[in-house]
């Protein structure tokens, strides 16, 4: 596995939707999705997948969430004010689950990878996680890269589910690995 890039300046902050720069933002947020599911990314979308669509999916699902608190997205942007990566917390969980959140859509911009963006990410997210009072965090993902840097955060692997879900450009079915961490203090 070869050394990450040249650390790049990135600021992560919990993102809140904001009539004045909604529309700019949703547009980023669909250009950061695009671009990962044009690169391979299997996170629920297959291709043919327009921009329209992947700004339809963070205006239309997302949007309402966040302003609904069941939902917290966290944005990386790099100095030039890009959204460069997310990831969100999903806390709508049932009545006799309620210390746990489910992990949803880490992206990193493809030219912005192994620039420890995603770790980030993940710590800061883990952080909303105890300030929600979630002790418990579950994810899956069909990336091995991801997987790694998942266990590399105390993640562990439950197992496989096969056939899952389609591969965005093979439309083959892929399995996903589901991962569950239990948090404890700061």
């Amino acid at each position: 596995m070869s050394e990450p890039d040249e650390p790049k300046s990135f600021e992560i902050v919990r993102w809140q939707p904001d009539r004045q720069n909604l529309e700019t933002d949703v547009w980023l947020l669909g250009t950061l999705l695009h671009d990962c599911v044009h690169t391979g990314a299997s996170v629920s979308f297959v291709r043919p997948f327009s921009h329209d669509e992947a700004a339809a999916f963070w205006r239309e699902k997302v949007v309402p969430s966040v302003e609904a608190g069941t939902c917290r997205l966290l944005i990386a942007r790099n100095d030039r004010n890009r959204i460069i990566g997310t990831v969100q917390l999903d806390l709508a969980m049932p009545p006799n689950q309620p210390h746990r959140g489910e992990i949803k859509k880490l992206l990193v911009h493809p030219l912005e990878r192994r620039s420890g963006i995603a770790r980030s990410l993940m710590i800061r997210i883990e952080d909303e996680a105890r300030a929600a009072q979630r002790t418990l965090l579950t994810l899956d993902t069909a990336s091995p890269a991801a997987e790694q840097l998942y266990a590399s955060l105390g993640y562990v692997r439950v197992g496989v589910i096969p056939s899952f879900s389609i591969h965005p450009e093979t439309r083959e079915l892929e399995g996903t690995t589901v991962m569950y961490k239990e948090l404890t203090g700061s």
